[in-house]
């Protein structure tokens, strides 16, 4: 990414770049199409900047392809992006720094960025809010899990894979959809 957009869309330009600048960045979306059906995401550039180029450098990688849906817990939360079907975990070395209080919430069809505790450990991984989930939000003594985006089409294929029978596989001994939700390919439809 070069300085001059970055600085666009982290905002920091606002007093040096025109309105007609910041107008045109305009909020990326990938139509994911998975063995269950398709649904698109719209990211939230102006709100999560950092999160959405990271995730953004995953996509045109091409490191979703192939990857699984390795964690859904029906009225909580559908995570993907990080393993393979034979449940083998992919490498996700970039980090990127959290943005959870970007004023974005964890509620139903907004995607956020999965991490570990620590606080800027976020990988490739990505989850779905199948429900509101104001938990996962920042809060004054702790960091909460940055929101980047929000399905915009195919919320009901999201319902399907959120009440998918759930078991364990490979190393992970619960959540995991017993017949595996692929991800087959992620079409960037605008930038």
């Amino acid at each position: 990414m070069n300085l001059s957009r970055l600085l666009i869309l982290t905002g920091l330009a606002a007093g040096v770049a025109g309105a007609q600048d910041l107008e045109a960045v305009s909020d990326p979306q990938v139509r994911f199409v998975t063995n269950m059906g398709e649904f698109v995401m719209e990211l939230d550039i102006g709100r999560a900047p950092l999160t959405v180029e990271h995730f953004l450098t995953y996509v045109r990688e091409g490191h979703y392809e192939g990857t699984i849906f390795h964690r859904v817990i029906q009225g909580f939360v559908a995570q993907g992006g990080g393993f393979t079907t034979d449940m083998q975990q992919k490498p996700a070395e970039r980090k990127v720094f959290n943005e959870s209080g970007n004023g974005l919430s964890n509620m139903r069809g907004t995607v956020g960025i999965a991490r570990t505790q620590e606080p800027h450990d976020a990988g490739s991984q990505f989850y779905i809010n199948l429900n509101d989930n104001t938990d996962l939000n920042p809060r004054p003594t702790r960091w909460g899990f940055a929101v980047f985006g929000t399905v915009v089409e195919g919320m009901d294929v999201i319902d399907a894979i959120g009440h998918a029978p759930t078991g364990a596989a490979g190393d992970l001994e619960q959540n995991v959809p017993v017949q595996p939700v692929v991800v087959e390919r992620i079409e960037l439809l605008s930038e």
